[in-house]
């Protein structure tokens, strides 16, 4: 049975969309079947990040209320072997409520290495469901203070729910913009505030961001994309270490 991850944030414009995509490619060009599960319902983004909009029939909606069957709304990512979406309903009045899913991603579990949960922004009913049958939380913060803050909150909040592992990622790090706020001392302030042990570091890659927001594979070789990768490994044992010179 594979293990599921929800990426959430506190806030919005985190970029844990983006580190969802990006975990999907990593883990799928490293061997693993990956399912992303899109559970931002009225505002998902998955599905044209990934660049299948045009060819969506059905989403997890459908198949909660028996309209398809699961495979039927799982769609394979063009381009990349072992990838696929589970896109979220269009209308948020048709969010799938967290009892279900505490039910519907174990079976998915069944089939897949890896079920990726993409949490919406802030910490309503779809934080809740998307969080409720995760075995592992990574919580996507940037190095500033409202970042840090909300990303204890959600420490907090995920302390109520049955998430075997809490981790922190902090996206899109600018060291010289970093150095230069002098808000923090160093990193290990910025984790100590979150209250959350650190998976991985991502810089700021505005290439591979373009990429996924448009639609299109990000290349392996890009510095986000490298972190990324290396999270991934991360995530599934290896000793790998949280940037290439540390």
């Amino acid at each position: 049975m594979g293990f599921s991850t929800v990426i959430t944030s506190g806030k919005g414009g985190a970029g844990k969309s983006t580190v969802s995509v990006g975990l999907g490619y990593a883990f799928s060009r490293q061997g693993s079947r990956v399912l992303l599960v899109d559970c931002d319902a009225g505002l998902r983004s998955l599905d044209r990040m990934l660049g299948i909009e045009e060819n969506l029939v059905f989403d997890i909606s459908d198949v909660v209320c028996g309209r398809c069957a699961p495979a039927e709304a799982i769609y394979p990512c063009p381009g990349q072997e072992g990838l696929f979406l589970l896109p979220a309903p269009v209308s948020a009045e048709a969010l799938v409520p967290a009892g279900v899913m505490r039910r519907l991603v174990p079976m998915l579990q069944q089939y897949f290495d890896h079920v990726i949960l993409d949490s919406p922004a802030g910490v309503s009913a779809g934080f809740a469901a998307a969080v409720c049958a995760a075995d592992r939380a990574v919580v996507i913060s940037g190095a500033d203070p409202v970042g840090v803050r909300s990303a204890s909150s959600v420490r907090t909040l995920l302390e109520g729910y049955p998430v075997k592992e809490i981790r922190l990622v902090i996206n899109r790090f600018n060291e010289a913009y970093f150095r230069t706020t002098g808000t923090y001392e160093d990193l290990d302030e910025v984790i100590d505030r979150s209250g959350i042990r650190l998976l991985g570091l991502v810089p700021e890659d505005l290439p591979m961001a373009a990429r996924i927001v448009s639609g299109k594979r990000p290349p392996e070789s890009t510095p986000g994309m490298m972190a990324l990768s290396r999270i991934a490994s991360r995530i599934q044992g290896e000793r790998v270490p949280i940037s290439p010179l540390g």
